[in-house]
Parts: structure tokens; sequence; C-alpha cells
């Protein structure tokens, strides 16, 4: 094994912002087979990938990041809690949270049916707006208010079949529910209902969900931002003018403007956690197969996540706990632990180790870092010890998510050579640099994987939690040029990405939670990552500092 350089070699990139026209054009060339080689060179250079094929790497290739697990388990029960962000107004009813729902049909003072109709009148409202939320791809009325029918009647009956009990909860559309199709955001898959929930949705549904709909993402996954050319973009909740971050997009934002109190997304490079920063909100991504896959489509199979989106951090580790644990069907999960280790609702934080890596954490918007330090004071007042890190190789880490996620999502989508005219231009550019990585880069990729691992490994030896903004800037506006057939723009998305993608390639737990305000009033975020096994760490902090610290409130 080579020695690892712990100089900070993260960069920003200014790269030209594509949309209309010059996107358009810009497709064309990189998808002409006459004109393809004048651009790819330049693109993959720019991705670093010629820097991957000249390291040197004596480890053996990994190629599914699973560490070990915990034990022993923790019970999550449904409470009532305050929202985490003041922003996050309910509009389907006067509860922002699993427990507050709960609560309210212990009490009698509503129940699923009426729920639901105020779901579906907010839903539309929401559609109706000058700039519409856009927040579902498919949201059916009779499915709705027959389950919430029968979830009434259990109530009544004194019956119910779990925590979740007539709570309205939606579900990305990238993960198999009944009775509706599974998109992934396309034009052309998901032709048919599926017949089947996908194992999560199983979990979801038997706990007693409301399932309300399948939310819109980003054409299969492949960009961090809102943008969507079949279903419309999704609308940041807080200025609709601003990107809701993807591609985990509509369950942020149905959960941001209150339609429902927490959302299944996913994510393979950030998915859930960037959207989660961008809306104010509470996005928890497990460790790697903590959570079966199972009936999510196979589009990046070695970094791919399902996690909960919430407004707390209760109402995240809920969901996660119903949803965790090993699936016979999915070998994957098998052998990881128990899925919530330890007491994690606490609000003092002694003996909790948090580590820092200023050069990583300060390459970021000053207002998201002012955040974070801000955060990092509150921390110390409750006890936690503040240790500094220095995280090596982090852009060869980069490199190596970015072959691993586009080569994998370029084999996933050859299975439609036929229907490649209709995907948008910028998801064509990013399948087309995918499908140029060759089988040398993907496994350099997978080494390199190994090696990650194994410095993290090293760093958790010294401290519990990494912690960093959660996003290197707010949300960003929209160009409202690129609305008609999307935009691609790297340089902001390496902003976005910058702490999301060591958590995908080495299968880290991670979470994101709000952190403040910006001047104009946009979230700000802090990220924290643990190490496997250990996502009752990220659920201690996050818990700890939604209750307590004035930053974190704020938002």
């Amino acid at each position: 094994m080579q020695e690892s350089s712990t100089v900070y070699n993260l960069r920003s990139l200014s790269l030209p912002k594509l949309y209309g026209a010059t996107l358009k054009l810009f497709r064309g060339l990189l998808t002409t087979p006459a004109t393809r080689p004048l651009l790819l060179g330049s693109l993959l250079e720019n991705g670093g990938i010629p820097k991957l094929r000249r390291i040197k790497l004596d480890e053996a290739p990994t190629f599914y990041p699973i560490g070990l697990g915990s034990s022993p388990a923790t019970r999550v029960e449904a409470v009532s809690e305050p929202p985490a962000g003041k922003g996050n107004k309910p509009v389907a009813g006067p509860w922002s949270t699993i427990g507050e729902f709960t609560a309210a049909y212990r009490d009698k003072r509503t129940t699923p049916t009426e729920v639901a109709e105020r779901f579906i009148a907010a839903r539309d409202e929401s559609q109706r707006r000058a700039i519409p939320l856009n927040a579902f791809i498919a949201s059916y009325n009779e499915d709705i208010r027959a389950q919430a029918a029968e979830s009434t009647q259990r109530i009544a009956e004194g019956r119910p079949r779990g925590p979740l009990e007539g709570v309205p909860i939606a579900v990305k559309d990238e993960v198999d529910m009944r009775p509706y199709p599974t998109t992934v955001g396309t034009s052309f898959l998901g032709g048919q209902p599926v017949a089947r929930d996908a194992e999560a949705v199983a979990r979801l549904r038997a706990a007693g969900a409301l399932l309300v709909g399948k939310t819109n993402m980003h054409e299969i996954g492949i960009y961090p931002n809102g943008s969507n050319v079949h279903y419309g973009r999704v609308a940041n909740p807080r200025d609709p003018l601003r990107d809701s971050g993807g591609s985990s997009s509509g369950s942020a934002a149905a959960v941001g403007s209150g339609l429902v109190p927490a959302a299944l997304g996913a994510d393979g490079g950030g998915s859930i956690r960037i959207p989660s920063a961008l809306c104010g909100l509470v996005g928890l991504k497990p460790g790697f197969g903590r959570i079966s896959e199972r009936g999510a489509a196979p589009l990046c199979w070695s970094v791919a996540h399902l996690g909960p989106i919430a407004n707390s951090a209760e109402d995240a580790a809920l969901l996660y706990s119903i949803m965790a644990g090993p699936d016979p069907e999915e070998p994957l999960t098998s052998g990881r632990g128990e899925v919530l280790a330890g007491e994690w609702r606490q609000t003092r934080l002694e003996g909790l180790r948090i580590g820092v890596d200023r050069a990583w954490s300060n390459h970021a918007d000053a207002e998201m870092t002012a955040a974070h330090d801000a955060l990092i004071e509150g921390l110390k007042s409750l006890g936690a010890s503040i240790i500094p890190i220095a995280i090596p190789e982090l852009d060869e880490m980069r490199i190596a998510h970015a072959v691993t996620i586009l080569a994998e999502m370029a084999t996933a989508m050859s299975r439609w050579p036929e229907q490649a005219a209709r995907f948008a231009d910028s998801t064509r550019m990013s399948l087309t640099l995918g499908s140029a990585m060759t089988s040398f880069d993907y496994l350099q990729a997978q080494k390199m994987r190994t090696r990650a691992m194994a410095i993290f490994s090293r760093i958790y030896e010294e401290v519990d939690l990494i912690l960093s903004p959660g996003t290197a800037i707010p949300a960003p506006l929209v160009p409202q040029a690129a609305l008609s057939n999307g935009w691609s723009d790297l340089g902001t998305d390496t902003e976005l990405m910058r702490y999301a993608f060591p958590a995908n390639l080495t299968g880290l737990p991670a979470i994101v939670f709000p952190s403040g305000l910006s001047r104009d009033g946009l979230p700000l975020s802090v990220q924290a990552m643990s190490d496997w096994g250990d996502e009752h760490l990220l659920l201690r902090l996050a818990y700890a500092s939604l209750r307590i610290l004035p930053a974190a409130k704020g938002a």
C-alpha cells in the first residue's frame, strides 16, 4: 500500500453552465460518433479519470462496502416532538411529526380518512401555484382513500398495525410500491403497476403507513438537482426559484412543504442528504446494506442506500428502525448486527469524540462554514470533544465514486438502447461518460474503495463522528431558461456533493440536519458520518442539536 498524502486535494470546478440550445448542441456532439472523441477526452480529464488510472494501488478491489454491525438494538417509539424547522409548516393538517399524527388519532381529534382528504386537497393546491411544487410523479386518490378507510377502522377497533398507523408517508419513484408503476423519473420505464412492494415499503406498510404516492426525482437519479423534464422541476419549498436538490427531490419537497411528515429517499451520491440539506430537513443515509434494496431500481448497486427524510431526528430514527434489518431474500443485508445500537435520545454529548478536518469543512460558502463552526461551539457546551483530523486522498475517493456510479448507471441503462433518445440531454451526457469507463477504470475505483475504507477505519480509532457542512453552498437559483429541457452545471454539482461522496463509496452511515439560515433565509446544514454500525451516534448528535442548539433550531 502506498503511503497516504495528508494534503487536502479537493478543488472547486469552474465549468460552463449548459442549458437550452447550448445543452442540446453539446449533447449532440458528445453522442455523435464522429465528434465524441473531441469532447470525451476533456470531460474525462476534468473528472480526474486519468489521475485514477495513474495511481499504483496494491489493494484488492472491494465491490460492496460491507462494514461490521453493532448490538444491542434499541426499540424506537413514535413520540410527539416539535418539528426541526420553523419553515416546514404543515399544510395537510396541524401536525408536522409522526408522533403528532399518532397523538391526534389516539385523542380522537382526527382520523386517517380526514387526513387523507386534507392531503389530497393540499397536494392539488401545491400544483396550482404560479411555480408548482411537482413533488409527486403519481398519487392515486382512490388508493389513498381506501388505505385511509381501512386505517380508520383499525384505529377505531383498537388494533393498529404499528407505530405508523394512518401516518401519510411518500415514497421515491425509484422504489416499488403497489399499485404504482416505477418510472425512475423516466418517460419509458414503468409501463405497468408493480406486483409487489419493495421490502422497505412492505415494512412501512406493515407498520400502518398511509402510503400517499410516488415522488418526483431527477431522471434515473443521475444528478444532485431537482430537474426532471418529463414530470416538471421540483421546487424548493423554502423558495420556489431555488433548487430543491436531488435526486430525492420530490421526497424532500413533500416533507419540506408539510404534505407529509416523512418520506423514503434513495442515496447513491448524496441523493437523500443533498435535498434534505437544501430544504432544511433531517436526512439519514444508513450504512450499506442496513436497509434492503430489494425492489429498488438497480441503478448503482454498490453505492446505493435507501433511507428516511423527515422533519425530526425522532422520525428519521423511527422510519429507519422499521425499514432496517436483515432481509432473507437480500444477501447483502445478512449478518449486519442490530440496526440501532445504544441509547441515542440524549441532550448531553459527554464522551462523544467529533473529528473535524478544517481544510475540508472550510471549503464551503462563508455562511455555511460559519454555521458549522457555531454548531461546533454548541457541541462543546454539550460535552462533546472536538478533535482535529486530516482525511487524506479525498480527491481520489471522489474520482473513484464518480467512476463507480457512472459506470454502474450506464450499465443499468444499457438494457434499453432503443430508448436512449428519450433521456433528457443532461442524462444522456452522463450516461455517455459512464459508457466510456473501462474495466481497468472500474477495478481501479474498487481498489480505491478498499483503500478509502481502510483510511476511515484508522480515523475512527480516534473519533466517533466526522463533522462537516452538509453541502458547500445553500440552495442555488435555477436558471429560468433551463426549465424546458433541464441543465448541466457540473461546477455547482461538485459544490453540492463535496461532503456526500465518501459515505457512498465506503458505505459509511451519514446524516444531515439544519444548522441555521443564510441571510437570504435559506437552510444551512451540517453532515455527520459515523463508523459502520453506529447510526445511533448520528441520531444522538442530531437529536441533541435540533432540540437545544439555537443555531439548529432557527432553521
